[in-house]
């Protein structure tokens, strides 16, 4: 198990360096999950890539740290560790409130970003007063109080009654999930809203969302996408919130080509 101290709190991390002339991918995970979920995704990339997964504050093995926080200080924690594994320069993928993160630690930090996979997730998600409800019902009533609630909202029905071990996994995940690092994290999500600043993205960026994303719909993420100034979007059928979990060859496949874009784009930099 890898570990970084990052002030007042340890992160548990992966990392596998790039080899020479091959990019680095980041990984961001959603609310109530940890680094796990990547791995089909991982599996799905060149050998050549590296990759960096990790658990953010309040999740997985990482240490929650002083509460309240804020998707800054997850963009932060982020810096921290890429800046101490020598990571710059990389594409950034992240899903749910792990694209608020990524968003984040482009405008706080955009010498650590090449392009962005951005995966179910806006600029802004829900609103305060439902995040607030969230976080009133599980405070009195636990993580099982709402976890058929949000399974339905995170994975397609054929999904759910698929029989599918990775649904009974995530499931447990979520259940299993460190409550005060979920709560502090439903409360960074109500206090982040960036849309009068998303068209300051200028980093060529992959845009992807299930269509049963119960969470946050098609027709958010599209307009969120539609936002950026280099941006394309695609729909991945037949999946819910978590295409990671869900459509791993798909997402695996939507890094490939948004490399395929960044080299195409230096190529043509290096040419004019």
């Amino acid at each position: 198990m890898n570990s970084m101290r990052l002030g007042d709190l340890v992160l548990h991390y992966r990392f596998r360096p790039a080899r020479p002339g091959a990019p680095t991918i980041v990984f961001i995970n959603s609310l109530g999950t940890d680094l796990r979920i990547w791995d089909r995704v991982i599996g799905g990339l060149g050998a050549d890539c590296g990759t960096l997964a990790y658990d953010k504050r309040g999740h997985g093995l990482s240490e929650t740290g002083a509460t309240p926080y804020s998707i800054a200080d997850h963009a932060g924690d982020l810096a921290g560790l890429m800046d101490g594994l020598g990571i710059s320069g990389a594409v950034i993928c992240g899903v749910s409130v792990g694209g608020q993160i990524a968003q984040q630690l482009y405008f706080d930090r955009p010498d650590l970003i090449a392009g962005l996979v951005l995966s179910n997730t806006a600029a802004k998600i829900g609103t305060p007063d439902f995040w607030h409800n969230r976080i009133e019902t599980i405070s009195r009533s636990g993580l099982e109080a709402a976890t058929d609630g949000i399974m339905e909202r995170w994975f397609s029905a054929a999904f759910r009654g698929s029989g599918a071990p990775e649904y009974a996994v995530a499931r447990t995940m979520f259940a299993r999930q460190p409550i005060e690092g979920y709560l502090a994290t439903c409360a960074a999500i109500a206090g982040f809203d960036r849309s009068g600043d998303s068209g300051r993205i200028a980093v060529p960026a992959a845009v992807l969302v299930g269509s049963e994303d119960g969470a946050t719909p098609p027709d958010l993420v599209e307009g969120f996408s539609h936002s950026l100034a280099d941006s394309s979007f695609g729909i991945i059928e037949g999946v819910g919130h978590l295409p990671c979990i869900e459509a791993p060859r798909q997402v695996a496949d939507a890094i490939g080509q948004l490399v395929e874009r960044l080299k195409e784009r230096r190529m043509r930099d290096a040419a004019s």
